[in-house]
Order: C-alpha cells, then sequence, then structure tokens
C-alpha cells in the first residue's frame, strides 16, 4: 500500500469547475496516494451543467471523501470550504470562469490555452493583482522532471552543444468532419481548432529547447505561419520561430494525422535529442557516431500532480504566481499565438 502524505505537508481544498476528460485526469491525479508527494489535496467540490453530471463524475473519481455536488459554477466559486478552483472548461469560457473565481476571493488554476488571447489573460491577471490572489496557466508539462531534467541537459550541461534547431509536432486524428458543429474542436466560438487545444504543446517544447528564459527574460522570435482553415478554425497549424541567434524552432499541430511516437527532435551542433512516447515518458540523445543514450522518466497516474503540488506550495508560502508559469509566460505564450492565428487566418469573436 502508497504511503499517505505526510500531515505537515501543504493542503488545499479544490473545487472542480466542469466535468469533462481533463477534469477526470486531473481529478483522479490529485487523489492519487504518492509516497514522495509534496502536498495533500482534498476535492471538496464539483461544479457541472448539471447535479446528475456531478454526481456520477465524483462516484467515478472521488471515492474516498464525496465532495459537495454543485448544478452550477457558482455555487462552486460561493463555497467557503474550497481555496483553489480547477477550470476545465472549453477555451472560450476561461476568461470569465477565471474573473468569476477571483470575484469571489478564490486563487485559480486553469487549463491551457489560459484564454483565447493575451489580452483576456491580461485581463484576469489584473483582477488577480487586485484581489491578491494566486492564478497559473495549467500548462502540466512544464512541471513534468523530464521537462526540467531535459532544460538542464541542453542548456546547462550543454550534452548536444548549442540548439541549432528543434522540431515539434503535436497531432490527433479527431476525424473532424464527423464531429457536430458545436464540437468544441470545431466550433470558432468555444475556441476551436488545433492551436490552442495541442499545438501549444509544440510551441511550449518549441520554446523552451531553444531558450532556457521565459517571460520577459526570454527572446521573441520572429514567426513565420501557416494555417489550414475548415469552418473558421484551424485544424493544422504550421509555424517557424527564428531567434536573433539562428536558432529555428518549427512547431506543427494537426486534427487529422496523429503524431508519430518521436514527436520531438532537438539538433545541436554536437549531436541530438529525441523526444518519444505518448505521453513524454522517454527521451534518447546522440549523433551521427555515437552510441544513442535512452532516459526512460516513470510516474505514476498521467503527472498533473507536478503542477498541482507546486500550486499548494505557492499559495501556502503565500506567492501569487509561480516561477515556472508565471503570469509574464503565459502572456508570451499568448501573444504568439495571436500573431500564429493573424499569420494564419483563425479568429475569433473577442480578437
Amino acid at each position: 500500500m502508497s504511503a499517505m502524505p505526510a500531515p505537515d505537508l501543504p493542503t488545499l481544498r479544490w473545487g472542480i469547475i466542469a466535468t469533462g476528460l481533463i477534469s477526470s485526469w486531473f481529478v483522479k491525479d490529485l487523489v492519487l496516494d504518492r509516497p514522495d508527494a509534496k502536498a495533500r489535496h482534498i476535492i471538496k467540490a464539483i461544479g457541472s451543467s448539471s447535479r446528475e453530471k456531478g454526481q456520477v463524475f465524483a462516484q467515478q473519481y472521488c471515492p474516498q471523501e464525496p465532495p459537495s455536488i454543485y448544478g452550477s459554477y457558482q455555487e462552486v466559486y460561493a463555497d467557503p470550504s474550497v481555496d483553489i478552483v480547477y477550470i476545465g472548461t472549453p477555451h472560450a469560457f476561461h476568461v470569465r470562469n477565471c474573473l468569476d473565481a477571483i470575484a469571489h476571493g478564490k486563487h485559480v488554476l486553469c487549463e491551457k490555452a489560459f484564454t483565447l488571447n493575451a489580452s483576456q489573460a491580461r485581463e484576469v491577471f489584473a483582477a488577480a493583482k487586485d484581489r491578491g490572489v494566486f492564478v497559473m496557466e495549467a500548462m502540466w508539462t512544464r512541471f513534468f522532471p523530464l521537462m526540467r531534467d531535459l532544460q538542464v541537459k541542453i542548456h546547462e550541461e550543454n550534452v548536444i552543444g548549442r540548439v541549432q534547431r528543434v522540431f515539434c509536432d503535436f497531432s490527433l486524428d479527431m476525424d473532424i468532419d464527423s464531429l457536430p458543429d458545436d464540437s468544441r474542436l470545431k466550433n470558432p466560438d468555444l475556441g476551436a481548432g488545433s492551436l490552442l487545444d495541442i499545438g501549444i504543446y509544440s510551441l511550449t517544447w518549441g520554446l523552451l529547447a531553444a531558450d532556457p528564459n521565459i517571460a520577459s527574460k526570454a527572446q521573441m522570435p520572429s514567426i513565420l505561419a501557416s494555417q489550414k482553415l475548415a469552418n473558421g478554425a484551424d485544424v493544422a497549424t504550421s509555424a517557424i520561430l527564428s531567434y536573433p541567434n539562428g536558432v529555428q524552432s518549427i512547431v506543427t499541430s494537426s486534427l487529422s494525422f496523429a503524431t508519430a511516437p518521436q514527436f520531438c527532435r532537438i539538433e545541436g551542433t554536437e549531436g541530438f535529442i529525441i523526444l518519444e512516447g505518448p505521453v513524454h515518458s522517454k527521451a534518447r540523445d546522440g549523433d551521427a557516431t555515437a552510441e544513442a543514450r535512452t532516459f526512460i522518466f516513470d510516474k505514476p497516474g498521467m503527472g498533473f500532480y507536478w503542477e498541482a503540488d507546486a500550486v499548494a506550495i505557492d499559495i501556502s508560502e503565500g506567492r501569487t504566481e509561480n516561477e515556472i508559469m508565471p503570469w509574464g509566460e503565459t502572456i508570451r505564450v499568448l501573444e504568439i499565438l495571436d500573431e500564429v492565428r493573424r499569420q494564419g487566418g483563425a479568429r475569433y469573436s473577442c480578437d
């Protein structure tokens, strides 16, 4: 039997907004018994479009301590037993959900893409600053040990010399034509398309492999982008990020074809690194003459608890933003996504 987290660890009481797939993954990870847990997480409330859906969700994913079930999000925001709200709604609703939670004095962890554009993100962060609450974009892969170790190997140990190029693709075969027009992957009013849903992953790997810095300290690349559109939403996006030092990151996404296991290649002056695995669990490095080395990163569950633990520690120590995913980095990424869409043609009503 796994060891429970120590009682003196930081504790967060969560309210979950929406009961879709991403919320189920998050909650399943939070209730796992982990001997190396850095925080204790309690699911106190579930908010759904109906109490019935919330009850089914809680029965499946919250068996230990049954949470309060609400048929509206506002009831979660108003629940005094909730410290922080996790937002797992479609992208288009994030700004309203965040602002409503902040207005009630709740901390917020909001799924990526944080908002539809950079302007909306600035509005959320301004509200959070006024209320003094913690807010973070839930870009979970940034908190993976693999990501942190990769940063060290590339930018500190220089295992492949100077980075020259990065290729990264995140794509899924979603059979778009068969989906209803109101699908979150098809309806522009919901922030549909490949870019905000999975292209943000390609961009994240492309940015962090090319430059060790984030937010205002990072270089801002020039961008050349193209999109394939259907009913106003992008079904495929390609972008070349060119840095002043000559490094290029080529990042792509699609809803029509599944990415191969080797989803990212980072090339340097003295070798290359290949990232592979459906949930980014393996990395290989090597060059044309040297024997390749493989590094395996195992984890229980899916790995959402790493970001949740980081949030709990920040809040317990009085911080309102996280150093791995600070507000400035969310805005920088959204500014790049905005420019990709400007060039590619995908538009949202809020633009």
